[in-house]
């Protein structure tokens, strides 16, 4: 049985048994794992990160073949900053994003966010905005306006986060905490306000943290080396 054709973008790619490649999309359906047969000959070249792809599959149960592969657009082309920057996304993708649980407007989000990589808008507010758009999605996300109390983030207040909490107030200075105009700034999606952008950062280290499983990214680590290797 073949199933109906869903837009898709490749998210990580894998050998498989002798020819073939073991394969996660994400698509509107959500992440799908497949095996794609022939994955040395056409299908194969298709089959990377950042090109939109028309994929139909075909089987039941959890582990379908690909029985259709098209490009469906001209693809993403990424380099420098911006390539790691998509990295990171399908491994978050990868990592966090249950098998077959769609989401359609985080797939158009992601769309989006390649699009504008490739185009060399500032790597930083996106990242940041996607990050906050899974974890929302997932069901993670949390108020930045308010504190875990309930009460209106005051700007000259100082704030703790706490997973499964959210903001708790403190009051004596201690690594990794945040101003609450930051935190305002943030619900604004400001990131002209001094701050809000090494405070974002920050927080979605913080909040993505307890969802990795205590495994680091492989693509921060490879970031972190290649600048490191320009600067000897």
């Amino acid at each position: 049985m073949i199933a109906a054709a869903h837009p898709a973008f490749v998210l990580h790619s894998r050998p498989y048994k002798e020819t073939s490649a073991l394969v996660d999309f994400l698509t509107p359906e959500g992440r799908l794992r497949a095996v794609l047969r022939g994955a040395r000959g056409k299908a194969g070249t298709l089959a990377r990160p950042f090109v939109p792809l028309e994929l139909e599959l075909r089987g039941r149960g959890e582990l379908p073949n690909v029985a259709r592969l098209e490009s469906a657009g001209i693809p993403h082309l990424l380099s420098g900053h911006a390539l790691f920057s998509g990295l990171y996304l399908n491994e978050l993708l990868v990592r966090l994003l249950p098998a077959q649980d769609p989401h359609p407007a985080l797939f158009d989000h992601y769309a989006a966010t390649l699009a504008a990589l490739a185009g060399g808008r500032p790597l930083e507010p996106l990242l940041r905005a996607f990050e906050w758009r899974l974890l929302d999605d997932l069901g993670y996300g949390f108020a930045l306006d308010r504190d875990c109390q309930g009460q209106p983030v005051d700007p000259a207040t100082l704030y703790q986060w706490l997973p499964e909490l959210g903001f708790q107030p403190v009051a004596q200075l201690q690594p990794g905490l945040f101003h609450g105009g930051e935190l305002l700034a943030l619900a604004e999606a400001d990131w002209a306000q001094p701050g809000a952008l090494s405070a974002a950062k920050r927080l979605m280290r913080q909040a993505l943290a307890p969802h990795l499983g205590g495994r680091p990214l492989v693509s921060r680590e490879l970031f972190i080396n290649r600048k490191e290797s320009r600067r000897d």
